[in-house]
């Protein structure tokens, strides 16, 4: 796939750490824009997507090859809202916009422990957000302008990161 039909809906890719708001946002845009939600993690584990698993993270290895070996013919046909917590091995040509959503330390600490992440998967998680790692992957891995950062902090953030993309869909369907 180089490029969408001319009436498709673009792909979207929402990224961030674990516990930033993702979810959150994915369910209400698939929702209001009538997009298909892709959760990768979901996607991984309903078909066994797995590499192995990492008992110091309590958490499954995602095989990368077989979830992109999945996602490629739904990709094609646009209209994907993917969520999933890395950004930098999904081909660039898939997206036409990645949100990146950001939280502060504290509230992401205190869902990760609501979620029993063990200590090192929530030092990682947390460590991760305040480099920044996610949000330098997806301007690594896409084209600058093609990259936005969002809040997901509180309701109010979780709000206006939904009006921020509706106005990025709008605005998309100009050109």
């Amino acid at each position: 796939m180089s490029e969408l039909l001319p009436d498709a809906k673009p792909n979207i890719l929402i990224t961030g750490t674990p516990g930033a708001g993702k979810s959150y946002l994915c369910e209400r845009l698939a929702s209001q824009l009538k997009f298909e939600w892709l959760d990768c993690s979901k996607i991984a584990k309903e078909n066994d997507f797995v590499e192995e698993y990492d008992a110091e993270y309590d958490c499954p290895i995602l095989d990368e090859e077989k979830l992109m070996d999945h996602l490629e013919p739904l990709m094609a046909k646009g209209g994907n809202i993917v969520e999933y917590h890395g950004c930098d091995f999904f081909p660039e040509r898939w997206f036409q916009a990645v949100f990146v959503v950001t939280c502060p330390n504290k509230t992401l600490y205190d869902r990760l422990k609501d979620r029993n992440y063990n200590e090192k998967k929530l030092t990682s998680n947390i460590q991760c957000e305040i480099f920044g790692t996610i949000l330098e992957e997806a301007r690594d891995s896409y084209k600058t302008d093609i990259v936005f950062q969002l809040k997901g902090e509180t309701k109010a953030d979780a709000h206006m990161s939904l009006k921020t993309v509706k106005n990025w869909y709008r605005m998309w369907k100009r050109k």
